[in-house]
């Protein structure tokens, strides 16, 4: 199997992290985005939308999504589990997952496609959209550091998904001027805890 994906993009590095922490080997094949590379018709036909990452099994199969990805090795490979093992632990992790991804991770994505014109040749760029979706992205910050006043992690005391998309989507945002403040004490430091991680130089 093989994984095509940009080394540069945030939602590929959330695999790479995710499957660096199972301890899983992958083959990744690099697509460049700026070229178009992702949108040439033998890349649709694995990812209709012209996006990575996509996993593409043995048999031909192609798995597209990063949660989609990753939920199909944390089924394959449940150790260490970071989706959660008990109900509320799944739920709860879940929950964090998806308000991390749409309200910062997007929301940096939004702020660096209308603001830096970098895929202009095939979108029309709103700067003002942009420029408010940093902004939303800035604000959802302090969520988080009230979150990690209680909690080591941001889904709860174990690292999770969450915690990756988090980083992924912070690291990511210093491109668009998108950075922790002097105020975020919390998430500083678990900030520092996570880019530790050897998975977070994958």
């Amino acid at each position: 199997m093989k994984i095509y994906e940009t080394k540069t993009a945030p939602n590929p590095r959330r695999v790479r992290m995710f499957l660096a922490e199972k301890g899983i080997p992958m083959e990744y094949q690099q697509v460049d985005i700026l070229k178009g590379e992702n949108l040439t018709a033998e890349m649709r036909a694995r990812n209709p939308l012209g996006k990575v990452p996509v996993l593409e099994l043995d048999d031909g199969t192609c798995i597209a999504e990063t949660d989609a990805i990753c939920t199909y090795f944390e089924a394959l490979h449940p150790d260490p589990p970071l989706l959660g093992t008990l109900p509320l632990e799944k739920a709860t992790i879940a929950m964090w997952q998806r308000q991390v991804e749409m309200a910062l991770l997007l929301q940096i994505g939004m702020c660096f496609q209308h603001t830096t014109g970098y895929f202009k040749d095939r979108m029309t760029p709103v700067p003002e959209y942009g420029k408010e979706a940093g902004i939303n992205a800035s604000k959802y910050l302090n969520i988080l550091e009230r979150r990690l006043e209680l909690n080591d992690f941001i889904a709860g005391p174990a690292f999770s998904i969450a915690d990756i998309t988090a980083l992924c989507a912070i690291d990511f945002g210093r491109v668009v001027d998108i950075r922790l403040q002097e105020q975020h004490r919390n998430l500083h430091e678990w900030y520092a805890r996570v880019s530790q991680r050897e998975s977070a130089q994958a």
